[in-house]
């Protein structure tokens, strides 16, 4: 069975005119560890002095695996044929916005998510949080500061690139701030597509672009069929999230695609269990804990068991999830 880097490496293998295949994910490596490292590097000057200390990651930190989006992001880089130095200058501001975007996450959604990891207090997520997006937005503005310095880019080009990563990012985080407080009703789930997912990660999978695209001499043939394949890894990767996330998206009131699915549907049973699940009391209802990516604030409460799931839920068959398979498959 091939792996999911093997999967997204797609016909290099193939292509007189490219490495092979080893030769390939080497050189991701290597353009991954650099780009890392210059974010690690740029935030570690920007915090001296400043009482907060970086810890030195561990070797993980660079890893394919550890890093499996972000090498998504810089293979499609490399599939758009962008010289290797602008590929590690972009996968530096990619894990800008990773850390901008995750800061947010956190604080939205009362968890803790590490971006950087420093010397203040664990227990202190919150401004672990603010910091992560306070560093990371100052990392984004002199990496492009000084790839105009060494004409890597122009000076007018860097100016672009910080304002056009704001616009990608906002898009977004409008639909978010739509959904605080909760939402009145629950709509079809051919409009949590359209109208919900579409913003929130389908376009948010296409952010990494931002910044190429004021940078790079690259036409729509080219540019389109990439940006495209990375919105159906973001829509396909929201409803596995919806998945995950239905006790806690049903307490909190927010659109999820399951819940949809099953508000729309036909089952009556299901609909009913719920309805009852939306109404549970929040400690006693399932819940994920902060040590596995909470969305919870407690540390004590432990994984949910899906027992509604368990219980009678019918299966979420391809015939039952309206558009999201039925868009054109990429060129």
């Amino acid at each position: 069975m091939k792996s999911p880097v093997n999967i997204y490496i797609g016909d290099v293998e193939n292509r007189s005119d490219q490495f092979s295949l080893f030769d390939s994910l080497h050189n991701l490596q290597g353009e991954l560890t650099a780009g890392l490292s210059l974010y690690w590097e740029t935030a570690a000057g920007i915090l001296e002095g400043s009482g907060v200390k970086l810890i030195e990651p561990e070797p993980r930190y660079y890893s394919l695996e550890a890093n499996f989006f972000t090498t998504i992001f810089l293979y499609s880089f490399y599939k758009a044929k962008i010289p290797s130095s602008r590929r590690v200058l972009y996968t530096a501001v990619n894990q800008c916005l990773r850390g901008m975007v995750t800061g947010c996450d956190n604080i939205l959604d009362d968890e803790y998510k590490k971006t950087l990891d420093t010397d203040l207090p664990e227990q202190g997520t919150r401004f672990r949080s603010v910091l992560d997006i306070m560093v990371s937005d100052r990392v984004l503005f002199e990496i492009l500061l000084n790839g105009s310095a060494s004409n890597e880019i122009t000076y007018e080009q860097a100016l672009a690139a910080s304002r056009a990563s704001l616009t990608a990012l906002t898009k977004s985080g409008v639909q978010e701030a739509s959904e605080e407080g909760g939402i009145g009703h629950r709509i079809r789930p051919e409009e949590v597509l359209s109208s919900v997912h579409h913003y929130k990660t389908g376009m948010l999978f296409q952010c990494p672009w931002a910044v190429p695209k004021i940078i790079e001499d690259l036409g729509p043939e080219v540019i389109e069929p990439i940006t495209d394949a990375l919105y159906r890894i973001g829509m396909g990767c929201q409803v596995m999230d919806d998945m995950v996330d239905l006790p806690r998206d049903l307490r909190e009131k927010r659109h999820n695609y399951v819940a949809s699915l099953i508000y729309h549907g036909s089952d009556s049973q299901s609909h009913e269990r719920l309805e009852e699940w939306a109404r549970a009391d929040p400690v006693s209802a399932p819940g994920r804990t902060c040590s596995s990516n909470s969305r919870t604030p407690s540390n004590s409460r432990p994984r949910p068991r899906w027992t509604i799931l368990k219980k009678g839920l019918p299966p979420f068959s391809p015939a039952r999830t309206g558009g999201l398979y039925n868009r054109p498959s990429p060129s």
